[in-house]
C-alpha cells in the first residue's frame, strides 16, 4: 500500500487489486482442474447519455501485456452506444478472470470522464473549454482523469501532471489575490511574473461585486476577467454577466473576455455560452458518473453461451456510412459499405496494435461531428 493509500503498479499489473471472489473462484477452479476457453466482452447497457465515448483501453494493452490471451476492442474516442461490444478477451478463464476488476476499472471511469467532456464540449460549441478537476479528485489518478478529458475534447487542463501533448492552463487562486493589498497588486505581480506565453485573465470576484474588479482588472491589462463566484452567492448569475460585458465595452474594454468557472455544470454551460468567451469546468467532467461496464462470458470451449440477460456469441460492431451502429454476430457477413470498429491489439499475450492519445481524441471529435449528437 502506498503512503496516500494508492495501490502499486505492481500490485494492479500481478492482480493483486481485485475483487475476492475471484481469487476464491480461481482457487476452486485450480481444485478441480478447471481452466476452459472462453470469450468475455465487456459492455454497458444504460449509458448516463445517449451515447459515450470509449476510453481507458491503453491502460488495459498495459495491465495484459504478457497474459496469454487475445484482445479486440474499439479504438480509444470511438463513440459507442448501449449493448455494443468495447472490448473483447480470449483466453483461458484463470489466465485473466482476476483482473476483471482492474479490467472494468480502467474503462468505466476513463470513458465517464471521455463522455462528459465530449458531451460538455458539444454542448460549448465555439466556447474553449478547460479541466478544472483536479482537486476534485486523488491526485494519484490526475494524469488519467486528465488524460480522458482531453480525449473528449476538452482545449486544455490544468493539472501539472497531466500526459504530454496538451495545453496545462490556469489563472490565479483567490489566495493568490488575497496576499497582496489590493487585487491591483496582485494583478500586477501575475503580469510581471508570469512569462509572456501565459494569458492575462485575472480573477475578478474576491472582494467586491464582478463588475468592479473586472474594470479594474482592465485597466491593469488584463486580457480576460475569472468569474468564480461561489453558487451561494452568485444570485442572477446571468445578469452578473451580461453586467460585466456591459460595464467593459462602455470602458472601452471590448476585447477584454469573460471566462466562468466555479461548479460549472452543463445546463451552466447552455445557460451562458451565448455571453461567455470560455468555461473551466471542474467536477462535471473529473466526477462524471462512470460508464457502466459489464464483462460477460459469450462463449466457452468454442460453444456460444451467455448468463440471464445478456447476449450470447462473439459480436462485431459495424459503422455504417451515415454514422450508424450496426451489431451482429462476428460470424455473420458485414453489412454492405459498413466498416466494423473492433480491431485486434493483443495477439496471444503480444501487444500488436499501441492505442495514442492524440489519434483517440481526433477519433472523438469526427465521431461526435458526423452524428451530429449532443
Amino acid at each position: 500500500m502506498g503512503t496516500f493509500f494508492t495501490v502499486s503498479d505492481e500490485a494492479i499489473k500481478n492482480g493483486e487489486c481485485t475483487d475476492s471472489y475471484f481469487l476464491r473462484a480461481e482457487e476452486a477452479l485450480h481444485d478441480d482442474n478447471l481452466n476452459p476457453e472462453v470469450v468475455m466482452e465487456v459492455t454497458a447497457t444504460s449509458l448516463p447519455d445517449a451515447y459515450a465515448v470509449f476510453c481507458g483501453l491503453a491502460d488495459v494493452l498495459a495491465l495484459l501485456d504478457g497474459v496469454p490471451v487475445t484482445v479486440d476492442a474499439m479504438p480509444e474516442g470511438t463513440v459507442f452506444f448501449n449493448n455494443e461490444p468495447v472490448l473483447r478477451i480470449s483466453g483461458k478463464y484463470r489466465d485473466f478472470g482476476r483482473h476483471e476488476t482492474a479490467i472494468l476499472g480502467f474503462l468505466c471511469h476513463a470513458s465517464g470522464v471521455a463522455t462528459a467532456a465530449a458531451h460538455i464540449k458539444t454542448l460549448a460549441g465555439d466556447r474553449q473549454v478547460f479541466s478544472f478537476g483536479s482537486r476534485r479528485q486523488h491526485p494519484a489518478i490526475a494524469a488519467m482523469i486528465e488524460r480522458a478529458a482531453w480525449i473528449g475534447g476538452v482545449d486544455g487542463v490544468s493539472n501539472t501532471c497531466a500526459p504530454e501533448g496538451m495545453p496545462i492552463v490556469g489563472t490565479m487562486p483567490h489566495a493568490f489575490v488575497m496576499c497582496y493589498k489590493t487585487p491591483e497588486d496582485a494583478w500586477r505581480a501575475f503580469d510581471k511574473s508570469a512569462p509572456a506565453s501565459v494569458p492575462r485573465i485575472m480573477l475578478c470576484d474576491t472582494y467586491c461585486d464582478e463588475k468592479s474588479e473586472s474594470l479594474r482588472a482592465a485597466a491593469c491589462g488584463a486580457t480576460a476577467v475569472r468569474l468564480d463566484t461561489p453558487r451561494s452567492r452568485r444570485g442572477d448569475m446571468r445578469a452578473i454577466i451580461e453586467e460585466v460585458r456591459w460595464e467593459l465595452d462602455c470602458h472601452g474594454h471590448k476585447d477584454v473576455k469573460i471566462f466562468l468557472s466555479g461548479g460549472v455544470t452543463r445546463e451552466d454551460v447552455i445557460a451562458y455560452r451565448d455571453c461567455i468567451d470560455a468555461f473551466g469546468v471542474g467536477g462535471t467532467i473529473a466526477n462524471a458518473p462512470v460508464i457502466d461496464f459489464a464483462m460477460d462470458i459469450v462463449e466457452i470451449e468454442g460453444e456460444p453461451k451467455a448468463k440471464r440477460g445478456k447476449r450470447c456469441a462473439i459480436k462485431q460492431v459495424y459503422i455504417k456510412s451515415d454514422g450508424g451502429h450496426v451489431v451482429l454476430p462476428a460470424r455473420e457477413k458485414a453489412p454492405e459499405g459498413a466498416e466494423p470498429l473492433l480491431e485486434r491489439y493483443i495477439e496471444n499475450g503480444k501487444v500488436v496494435q499501441d492505442s495514442w492519445m492524440q489519434d483517440a481524441r481526433k477519433r472523438a471529435a469526427a465521431m461526435v461531428a458526423k452524428m451530429k449528437i449532443a
